[in-house]
């Protein structure tokens, strides 16, 4: 379908997921390769005004039914703009978030089930989807301690997820290791409570071996 390679990035809140995208694209574009990056929810104009419904903590009403969909407006709004047109063109796609996330948080922690969640990706992906997930995975307290410190010295309010109870973040967790388990050769786990640096070579060891049969320019990732 495409020349470029989709890569995704998942995990629990305060995982470092973001910080560590940013950090392989700039890797990635020091060394000549084109990059596309989208955001989920996001992404997109329209994307960036689905996320204020979704993520501001004053809509704690928000139902899971119409918080699912929302989340799927969002990404086939992306996909159409962003994703696949970037694929075509022959990049390299990081995404911070995609389906994955939909089926571990909508789908497991919020009960709406897994069948659903494929059901709407039919629908609004039409098989574009990523060819390597890395989960930055560690402890939920400790992600969530991360995430709250981060989120008391900037001035937003997208923390209606962060604010879930721990143990919703505990099925979002076992939901993400599940996905593991039946997708060993996609869905990567990454231990993110290594030091920043250590994260980084895990997640170059992953993307290096995707990289070889691209018709990229010629780069090195050692």
């Amino acid at each position: 379908m495409s020349s470029g390679l989709f890569l995704s990035f998942e995990g629990v809140e305060g995982g470092g997921k973001s910080t560590q995208l940013r950090r392989l694209e700039q890797h990635l574009r020091d060394r000549g390769y084109p990059v596309t990056v989208n955001i989920e929810p996001g992404g997109t104009a329209i994307g960036k005004q689905i996320r204020r419904i979704l993520l501001d903590a004053a809509h704690g009403h928000l139902s899971p039914v119409a918080e699912l969909l929302l989340f799927f407006a969002s990404r086939a709004q992306a996909v159409d703009e962003v994703i696949r047109p970037a694929l075509a063109a022959g990049h390299i796609v990081l995404s911070d978030r995609y389906t994955d996330s939909t089926l571990v948080y909508q789908g497991v922690a919020r009960g709406l089930g897994a069948s659903v969640v494929r059901t709407l990706e039919t629908v609004a992906c039409r098989g574009v989807g990523p060819r390597l997930t890395l989960v930055l995975d560690m402890d939920v307290e400790a992600g969530l301690a991360r995430a709250r410190a981060r989120n008391s010295q900037a001035a937003h309010s997208e923390t209606r997820l962060d604010d879930e109870s721990l143990d919703f973040h505990r099925k979002v967790r076992r939901a993400y290791h599940d996905l593991s388990a039946e997708e060993p050769a996609r869905v990567i786990l990454v231990n993110a409570a290594q030091h920043p640096d250590a994260v980084f070579v895990d997640i170059l060891q992953r993307v290096e071996p995707l990289l070889a049969p691209l018709s990229l320019p010629a780069a090195s990732l050692e």
